[in-house]
């Protein structure tokens, strides 16, 4: 595996040809971008979620070029504070043409999901993303392989399959 900048997965996550599928197995992250805006949320101030415009342009883009982007979301039940506020502005994102599932980690014990989170793009690329134990983003590698490949796709759709839409999910 080849480890892979900012800049790379930016133009990854806009370059695809027809499908990305991510992945999420953590109760928490801790994105520089997000959490200023989490904070706001645990202070019960408003946010206008202007922050999340681009990345909703860029899921309008990918439903106009007829691209598919889906991510399902594995939770523990009740819901960390980060998921709870991952749930609070995840409508923005849905509206603009991702679908987001949600699943309850109780419904996957027979499930085997790679080790870090990652996205598959057109099912012939898989990026591993990787965290610190207090959810900041660490580094991404690159995949081609195929074990790899298979394993990520096999997966995904294996939770997919047990996954509750957003608009359907009732946070625990």
């Amino acid at each position: 595996m080849t480890s892979i900048s900012d800049d790379e997965f930016g133009r990854l996550l806009t370059d695809f040809e027809h499908t990305a599928d991510h992945l999420e197995t953590r109760d928490a992250y801790g994105t520089a971008v997000e959490l200023p805006h989490m904070a706001k949320w645990a202070a019960g101030e408003h946010d206008d979620l202007e922050w999340l415009h681009g990345w909703c342009v860029t899921l309008r883009a990918h439903v106009t070029a007829g691209r598919s982007v889906r991510r399902a979301r594995i939770v523990s039940e009740p819901l960390s504070d980060y998921q709870r506020w991952s749930y609070s502005i995840a409508l923005p994102m849905v509206d603009a043409g991702e679908d987001i599932r949600w699943v309850p980690r109780c419904r996957l014990s027979s499930i085997a999901i790679p080790g870090n989170d990652f996205y598959l793009f057109d099912d012939r690329l898989v990026v591993f993303l990787h965290y610190a134990g207090n959810g900041l983003a660490t580094a991404k590698t690159i995949s081609t392989d195929p074990h790899d490949i298979e394993l990520c796709r096999t997966a995904f759709e294996a939770v997919w399959s047990r996954a509750i839409p957003h608009r359907e999910y009732q946070p625990v």
